[in-house]
């Protein structure tokens, strides 16, 4: 089966956590997700106009936020947490499509690659929520690519997140 048509235009990944969020992006053609960042969050500000900031450098077309499930697919705090932020984001970058995705095990993945690597365990905090990004955005664009749909579900600025997130 030939590989579907991929929309172009740079896409940023997000992996948001209640630490740190990690930043990816993609290429023009869709293909391949890079690190950008690792923002960390803190009380006293809120990082959503720093990566409204990326998007227009960068000119995306569209933010893919990773959605953390439990492995039974219930959305717990965390999970409440980001659809929060991903809201706001909304806001923020008016007309740039937000998608959420489900990103269980992303984490994980992203600390075992790391591993077989030869990074340091300790030195995987640094880097891990951009290897998070780096796979949301990347299994994305796989998605799209083999079925010609893009992946997640659209979040609505005034729907709070309320959708079904395949």
């Amino acid at each position: 089966m030939p590989e579907a048509q991929v929309r172009r235009g740079v896409r940023i990944g997000l992996d948001i956590g209640s630490v740190r969020i990690g930043v990816a992006r993609c290429d023009p053609s869709g293909l391949l997700a890079t690190p950008v960042a690792t923002l960390q969050r803190s009380r006293r500000e809120d990082q959503v106009a720093e990566i409204a900031e990326i998007v227009r450098d960068l000119e995306a077309i569209e933010i893919i936020v990773g959605l953390p499930r439990s492995l039974s697919g219930a959305e717990g705090r965390s999970a409440q947490e980001v659809l929060a932020y991903a809201s706001r984001l909304t806001q923020a970058v008016d007309r740039v499509p937000v998608r959420l995705v489900d990103e269980r095990l992303t984490t994980v993945t992203a600390h075992q690659a790391l591993t077989r690597s030869g990074r340091n365990g300790r030195s995987h905090r640094q880097v891990v929520d951009q290897v998070a990004a780096v796979l949301i955005l990347q299994n994305a664009l796989d998605f799209e690519r083999s079925t010609g749909a893009p992946a997640g579900t659209p979040l609505e600025p005034d729907r709070g997140g309320e959708e079904e997130i395949p």
